[in-house]
């Protein structure tokens, strides 16, 4: 299957079939209409004798410093080769396929002057999987130029790719895939470094994994209700719709279908009259959650259908604009309440998986082994999550602030975005590990209590008999960490998602 980009809105989700599942990409007609008129004014106003930033005039602390006409198309090469400062680790194919596609989706809209050449260069290394080296440190916010310089430096020989898993030279990788270096033009350089394609790719694959985990965390959590017994009075659908919070009345509803059939909603079923805080805003707090995930992923569905570039190209008008649209202050804003909303819910989560060490709350055996003290159970496995919670609590401080100016401080503001995306998604990891804790404590807890799983709701049961063929109860004592580990890749892999999967923009 093919995407056409350039016509129709592009969602998370096509991002993540590209880049996860290798899906081909094409130029809608209209789109290239677009590109080329375009690219039509660049060469127009390239000598016209307008000076225009980025075009025939120099980048950065440099800005105002006219080029030599003869020198336009070599000075894009040196453009994106100094800006080729990003350093660490490499980014992963699938993170690298998604800047790709965010970056094609962005110069598909025309705004950015490039030429037809230069973008279907761009496709052909996409759609022939031919990935650039990509370190992952460098970018402030306000364009990621360093990682979309290394992007852009194999499609004229430089730099380095991967092909078939094999790390080659630019130039090697174009041969190995049967393409040939491009060459660029007048702003052609500053086309392809121009945007925010990294953050936009980071931020789309780091809050598609997080909607997946909050999928898996309710099932958790209703698995955890009928391990506990926990009254469902909270759940009722005029509780909810009293005080209609951000996201609370959906997330009750996703919870009473998780826990449809179950006999905890008969009469009398619950054993408590009022449970723990932790199990009784789950509502509140993952329909906060979720308004806030949902807030993020529409920043970054305007970034992936946008012209973000400076200089902007309005071919209509015969204009190219200097502007502010490479700023993306409202996406790293998102990001980072995502992050602060999702800590709420680990610290929740935390406390939901100690309750049910305690026989006090549970009526179940201490650290939940049937034993007795001669066995821990899961009793150290608290300080695993109290671990897990340090380091989702570090990861939930804002990272938006963290700037110095730079450019002999003409560029004397930024936002961080990028690094605020991958602190999400650090973050994102660690939640997966707490609900797989969760996970496995509710369905110890049931097993424990001997219930009837035919008397479970259908998603808390689903989820139930998910985590069974992953790991046994736990019996004798036994090193609970690789448990823990396949239950989190399995919710990575959205084995524990409901049927009543999240509708969101992700």
């Amino acid at each position: 299957m093919t995407l056409a980009v350039g016509e129709q809105w592009l969602g998370i989700q096509d991002l993540v079939r590209v880049a996860r599942s290798g899906e081909t990409v094409s130029l809608a007609p209209q789109a290239r209409k677009r590109v080329v008129a375009a690219r039509e004014l660049v060469m127009r106003l390239a000598i016209s004798g307008q000076a225009i930033y980025g075009l025939n005039s120099a980048l950065g602390a440099n800005t105002g410093a006219v080029l030599a006409e003869g020198d336009l198309e070599d000075y894009q090469r040196r453009a994106v080769r100094a800006r080729a400062v990003a350093v660490g680790p490499a980014y992963d194919k699938a993170s690298v396929r998604a800047m790709q596609f965010a970056r094609i989706a962005g110069l598909s809209r025309g705004g950015s002057g490039v030429s037809p050449a230069v973008l279907d260069a761009c496709i052909a290394m996409l759609n022939s999987q031919v990935h650039p080296v990509v370190p992952r440190f460098g970018s402030i916010g306000v364009a990621d130029l360093p990682q979309l310089s290394h992007l852009a430096l194999p499609l004229f020989g430089e730099g380095q790719a991967e092909v078939r898993g094999e790390i080659l030279s630019g130039a090697a990788a174009l041969e190995r895939a049967g393409l040939e270096p491009v060459t660029l033009g007048a702003k052609d350089g500053l086309a392809l470094i121009s945007s925010n394609a990294a953050t936009t790719a980071r931020a789309a694959l780091v809050l598609h994994d997080a909607n997946v985990a909050l999928d898996a965390w309710l099932a958790a959590v209703a698995l955890g209700y009928e391990g506990f017994r926990a009254n469902l009075s909270p759940l009722h659908p005029g509780a909810v719709a009293a005080r209609p919070a951000a996201g609370q009345v959906e997330v009750a509803r996703q919870l009473r279908e998780l826990l449809k059939g179950s006999a905890l909603l008969e009469p009398g079923a619950a054993r408590r009259v009022q449970d723990p805080v932790s199990m009784r805003v789950v509502p509140q707090v993952h329909g906060a959650v979720r308004d806030m995930v949902d807030a993020a992923c529409a920043q970054v569905e305007i970034e992936l259908n946008s012209a973000a570039d400076s200089p902007l190209v309005l071919a209509e008008e015969g204009l190219m604009l200097s502007n502010g649209n490479f700023h993306v202050p409202a996406l790293a804003l998102a990001l980072d309440a995502s992050a602060i909303a999702l800590a709420q819910a680990a610290s929740m989560s935390v406390s939901r998986s100690q309750r049910f060490m305690s026989p006090a709350l549970t009526g179940l055996p201490l650290q939940l082994t049937r034993h007795g003290p001669a066995h821990s159970g899961f009793a150290t496995v608290q300080k695993t999550l109290t671990a897990l919670w340090a380091e989702v609590r570090l990861r939930a401080n804002p990272g938006s602030l963290d700037y110095l100016p730079v450019s002999e401080a003409l560029e004397d503001h930024a936002c961080m975005a990028l690094g605020v995306a991958e602190k999400l998604g650090e973050l994102v990891e660690r939640v997966r590990y707490l609900i797989a804790i969760e996970l496995l404590v509710a369905a110890q807890a049931v097993d424990l209590r001997e219930l009837d799983t035919s008397q479970m709701g259908e998603g808390a049961r689903r989820a139930f008999a998910q985590v069974r063929k992953l790991v046994p109860m736990l019996d004798e004592d036994r090193p609970l960490g690789p448990d823990i580990d396949r239950i989190q890749g399995a919710i990575a892999a959205g084995v524990f998602g409901p049927e009543t999967t999240h509708q969101g923009a992700a």
